[in-house]
């Protein structure tokens, strides 16, 4: 089973639409993160696959069948928002059985389904406990089992570790990435934070003003950004270009092949240039920061200009000093 949005549309009055011309395929089992700055359009999208916001144009289609004229609650889909939505009056227990009151599934086989998702979610022996005295993390496990409790067909997830700490959204993350894997569950993660969606996805749709720019598995739209603003936005550190970029290119061994003798524009990671007195770049240090694994640096490199770079953190290089780099070019992405 399949979600695919073929050319879907969504606009507001006579305003610039919040979405244009999207495609989107989405296969059985994987889980795709829609990631976006904020205005970018990425909930309009969510909440239009859900149902909540009516389309202009295009279709949304679960395994080939349209879903324009089916209501948000007969599509088969859970949503999961970034407070949690919990009843605070309910036990963790009542909270995540709710869904399966209102499908009057008896008690018993009710009690089972509890138990089985409390274990998944890592909150076994919390069913008598109030959403009020749960920490942040544990309020989003439970609003997690709920909506898998009646195993939705699609589950759809609006910045759900948003509002948690940077430590715990970044644990959580990879909890969550194995609690969906452990499921077997299709779903859509929308967020603006691409250390979330690169620790629970399988694939990316990275969307700006509306459009989706591009899409694919995570590791191949890191690797290939599909252009310069998209680059800076995944977290590449600088985009070089030009006579910059040929020269760090040609320094990592990118342009021997044959034809590849210029570069028009390259994406830089911070660790890609590296401080090695042996390299093939020679720069003055501009500034140097000491983190707890590295020591970071910005250097005016000949015929370059200023790049990132970084050194051991037991490494002693101070502004002004005369420094070689070299480059690995696995950390580099040609994007024209």
């Amino acid at each position: 089973m399949t979600l695919s949005l073929r050319d879907v549309t969504v606009a507001y009055d006579a305003a610039e639409p919040a979405i244009r011309g999207v495609d989107l395929d989405l296969p059985d089992g994987q889980v795709l993160a829609v990631l976006g700055p904020s205005g970018s359009g990425k909930s309009t999208l969510l909440r239009a696959i859900a149902g909540l916001e009516p389309t202009s144009s295009g279709t949304i289609a679960w395994d080939g069948e349209d879903q324009a004229q089916v209501p948000t609650h007969r599509r088969g889909f859970a949503l999961m928002f970034q407070d949690g939505q919990l009843f605070a009056h309910l036990t963790v227990a009542a909270n995540v059985a709710y869904p399966l009151r209102l499908r009057r599934v008896p008690r018993a086989q009710r009690e089972a389904r509890v138990a089985e998702l409390l274990e998944l979610v890592g909150l076994a022996g919390y069913d008598r406990r109030l959403p009020g005295t749960l920490s942040g993390g544990e309020r989003q496990r439970v609003a997690l089992a709920r909506a898998l409790a009646v195993t939705p067909k699609l589950l759809l997830l609006d910045e759900p570790l948003s509002a948690l700490d940077a430590g715990l959204r970044e644990r959580l993350a990879a909890d969550l990435r194995q609690i969906l894997v452990k499921a077997g569950t299709t779903a859509l993660l929308v967020t603006h934070d691409q250390e979330e969606a690169y620790a629970v996805a399988d694939r990316l749709a990275v969307v700006r003003a509306g459009r989706l720019v591009q899409e694919g598995p995570v590791a191949d739209v890191w690797a290939h950004p599909a252009d310069a603003e998209t680059a800076l936005f995944l977290g590449y550190a600088r985009v070089l270009t030009d006579a910059a970029a040929t020269t760090v290119a040609a320094a990592a061994g990118l342009t021997d092949r044959p034809g590849a003798t210029s570069v028009r524009s390259l994406a830089v990671r911070r660790s890609a240039l590296v401080l090695d007195e042996t390299g093939p770049l020679a720069g003055v240090v501009v500034s140097a920061r000491a983190t707890p694994d590295q020591l970071r640096l910005v250097v005016a490199v000949d015929g370059v200009g200023e790049v990132d770079a970084v050194a051991a953190s037991a490494a002693h290089v101070a502004p002004g000093e005369r420094v070689r780099l070299r480059v690995d070019k696995a950390r580099l992405s040609i994007l024209i």
